[in-house]
């Protein structure tokens, strides 16, 4: 807040805004004094307005104007006042109209304003993100680094173990490259034996071949003898088994015939136990008759046999 600052001082400073035909606002005012508080100067402004009526009233009572003169001059304070206003009032609309303009673009630069500080907020957030990713990233990678780095002293131990493993496998390999030479001219001396083994028995088994031969002729003379003896005891056993199975008919046949025989006996006998268990009765003629009749006869003795 400005000091010193009177109500002397602004109401001279709006005078001279005003006579130069100026609407004396805050600003202009605050220029002209080159300091003090807008809200003092705002205050004091209105004061200025309050007391520039009963100035302009005391103006218009000079004792020493003639009345048609002070009427003249009144009337033309009058315009004038009027014309001031109405300028002061078209500038208030103006510094209004620009006011609320500039109002406008700050809150819509607020808004951008805003919007940008949002995106720039979200912008350092994902950059914190990844940051922290990144941190996390190169953590891992220093480990796989050292992990590496172990991992390659242990592939030059494994190269080295193998270097001397394949050294003593090439030692290795030359000892059983000498010994295979040696032994591939005992396999070459041994070769040759076996062959002359082999043409030696290929030559004998020529011979037994050619003695087998003479030997499956003499058997195929056998055979032949052998198979017409066969057929001739084939068909007389043939002979033989059409006999029998003739007999077995015939046999078959009596023993069916006897089975029935059998079977009508064992009928007589149970109605003849049967007859016994009821109390006797004297038989008329006719009944035994009947029981002749239904006996069996006996037939001769071997009578059916072949």
């Amino acid at each position: 807040m400005a000091r010193g600052i009177t109500q002397d001082q602004v109401n001279r400073a709006a005078d001279a805004i005003l006579g130069a035909g100026e609407n004396p606002t805050v600003e202009k005012v605050r220029a002209e004094l080159g300091t003090g508080s807008p809200n003092t100067i705002t205050r004091m402004l209105d004061s200025w307005r309050a007391q520039l009526g009963e100035r302009l009233r005391q103006l218009s009572a000079l004792p020493e104007v003639p009345g048609p003169v002070g009427q003249v001059m009144i009337e033309l304070w009058r315009l004038a006042t009027e014309h001031a206003e109405g300028a002061i009032e078209r500038r208030f609309e103006t510094a209004r109209a620009s006011l609320e303009a500039d109002q406008t673009r700050l809150a819509t630069e607020r808004e951008d304003w805003e919007a940008r500080l949002q995106a720039a907020e979200t912008n350092a957030a994902h950059a914190q993100a990844a940051r922290d990713l990144a941190e996390h990233a190169c953590a891992t990678l220093d480990g796989q680094l050292q992990d590496s780095h172990a991992l390659r002293a242990d592939l030059g131990q494994q190269r080295d173990r193998l270097q001397d493993q394949c050294d003593a496998l090439s030692a290795q390999v030359q000892m059983l490259r000498t010994q295979l030479d040696e032994n591939q001219v005992v396999l070459r001396t041994e070769r040759e034996r076996q062959e002359a083994y082999i043409r030696a028995a290929e030559d004998r088994s020529h011979l037994e071949v050619d003695r087998a031969r003479q030997e499956a002729k003499q058997w195929q003379q056998r055979h032949e003898g052998a198979e017409r003896v066969h057929k001739d005891v084939v068909a007389a056993m043939q002979g033989q088994l059409n006999l029998v199975a003739a007999q077995s008919r015939d046999l078959e046949q009596e023993t069916a015939r006897q089975a029935g025989q059998i079977a009508g006996l064992e009928k007589a006998l149970s109605e003849a136990y049967a007859a016994a268990a009821k109390p006797k009765r004297p038989l008329s003629p006719k009944a035994k008759a009947s029981t002749r009749a239904r006996a069996p006869k006996k037939s001769p003795a071997g009578s059916g046999r072949k």
